[in-house]
């Protein structure tokens, strides 16, 4: 993410955000014994161009809201984009979405081992089923298990209308879950 923007006041600034999302790796749906392929590098990913009100009444917490946004989404992968996968036509590699945005960020120090930093966004398509809001969540909470190892656990929840790859039939869209534990070591000068 980055984000641009012209101060109005000591909380409050116009904003020009871009940001670029994407899994990095084959990503696989798992029904039984059979394994579906649903994701590769840049299919989808997001590309996302927004100019808003960005607002932060705090270090804990920030928005950024903007009712201009253009939302380009690609399936690069060429078997994933002859499946239509992401709003994306069959065939095609790119679908164009114009539409409102939210992102929100909070981050608190529960103690000074312990931290939990939550993002959402939120994407509404003007053009299609804008009744239908894509969103992002990340949760992240790390706790400081010594002076050289901390563990780090994230939890994201993703829904999007065009995902159609769940349910019997693999058209329906679905709620998405992703968790991760990690270990980490910190070292300093």
């Amino acid at each position: 993410v980055s984000k641009v923007g012209y101060s109005l006041n000591e909380k409050t600034n116009l904003a020009f955000l871009g940001n670029l999302r994407s899994g990095f790796f084959k990503g696989y749906t798992y029904s039984g014994i059979k394994k579906n392929f649903t994701s590769n590098l840049m299919s989808p990913g997001y590309l996302l161009n927004s100019a808003g009100w960005d607002y932060r009444p705090n270090k804990t917490i920030s928005l950024f809201l903007s009712p201009f946004t253009a939302r380009w989404v690609f399936v690069t992968d060429p078997i994933l984009s002859q499946k239509g996968l992401y709003g994306v036509k069959p065939g095609q590699t790119m679908n164009f979405e114009l539409g409102a945005y939210a992102t929100i960020n909070y981050l608190k120090e529960i103690n000074p081992n312990v931290v939990y930093k939550a993002k959402l966004d939120l994407f509404s398509n003007y053009r299609h089923k804008p009744q239908n809001v894509d969103f992002f969540m990340t949760n992240i909470l790390s706790v400081k298990i010594s002076k050289l190892f901390n563990i780090t656990w994230a939890v994201d929840l993703i829904y999007d209308d065009d995902a159609k790859l769940f349910g019997p039939n693999k058209t329906s869209p679905a709620l998405q879950f992703k968790s991760l534990v990690g270990l980490g070591i910190q070292l300093k000068k």
